[in-house]
């Protein structure tokens, strides 16, 4: 089921910006740098959150942002999105208003995200509810040939940096590749387009170029995705959650080098040949 009524009404900010800069030599340059801009959201017209984002993805960033929360569990529950950027707002219509309680509200735990890392409810505490499917699995041939094709990649973060990258996968093929000022945005942008086009995670692998926390294992785990690939190092409690519930993670993924840190029978060491870029 679609949302009854999405609409953006006014056009999406840039995502690069070029200012004046002095180099180490004295010689004046313009440099492109990352857009960042103040996104309100009102559940019900409630303020719930105000997220600092690139502003490329504001529809889905909203969705994935309440689902990730436990704020809404199908497309269902939203009966309309107004996104606004002449406000900065995200207004959100909900079909049944008993999701906004406000204990669940006032119940986060604050985490270690950069960009407001939050965690509504009791989510922490319902991973044992979690399970994963055993049947996807992701070998070593693959996993350099993604790390490949996401380094090949035009991103904003090679024209301006200042940004995190977040894929979905279906075997090698990118199904979405997001990048906002925050890894929580471009994870919470995949989660709610993920929604809002049907698409489940079973037999999928996300890609993050962020540090892979409690929040960030948590979110994939609520999208049912098996797999969790990073270029960047793990949290103690995001590996003792991951391997609580199975979930393959796989950590410092760059070039040739990877670690696998569990969920270790979905791997394949087979034998792979690394492609320089």
């Amino acid at each position: 089921m679609k949302i009854k009524t999405l609409d953006i009404s006014s056009k999406e900010p840039p995502s690069n910006i070029n200012v004046k800069s002095i180099d180490e030599n004295q010689t004046a340059a313009l440099i492109s740098i990352t857009g960042e801009y103040p996104l309100t959201l009102y559940v019900n017209k409630v303020p719930l959150v105000t997220l600092m984002t690139m502003g490329q993805h504001p529809e889905a960033l909203s969705v994935g942002y309440l689902v990730n929360q436990g704020l809404i569990s199908s497309i269902d529950d939203i009966s309309s999105i107004t996104v606004d950027w002449e406000t900065h707002s995200s207004i959100i219509v909900l079909s049944n208003k008993t999701n906004l309680e406000e204990q669940r509200l006032a119940e986060r735990t604050i985490t270690s995200g950069c960009g407001q890392g939050t965690m509504l409810g009791n989510l922490l505490d319902k991973t044992d509810e979690i399970e994963l499917p055993e049947t996807t699995h992701l070998s070593k041939s693959v996993l350099y040939k993604i790390l490949h094709d996401i380094r090949q990649r035009e991103t904003v973060y090679k024209t301006s940096g200042a940004v995190h990258g977040c894929a979905l996968l279906e075997a090698e093929k990118i199904i979405y590749f997001i990048e906002d000022v925050g890894r929580h945005n471009a994870v919470d942008a995949i989660a709610g387009k993920m929604v809002m086009e049907n698409i489940k995670g079973q037999n999928k692998y996300f890609y993050t170029t962020g540090r892979l926390t409690s929040e960030m294992v948590i979110k994939c785990a609520q999208m049912r995705i098996p797999v969790l690939i990073s270029r960047s190092g793990v949290t103690h409690m995001g590996w003792k959650i991951a391997k609580d519930i199975n979930l393959t993670m796989i950590g410092r993924a760059k070039g040739k080098h990877f670690l696998l840190f569990s969920g270790e029978r979905r791997f394949l060491f087979d034998e792979a040949e690394y492609v320089e870029s």
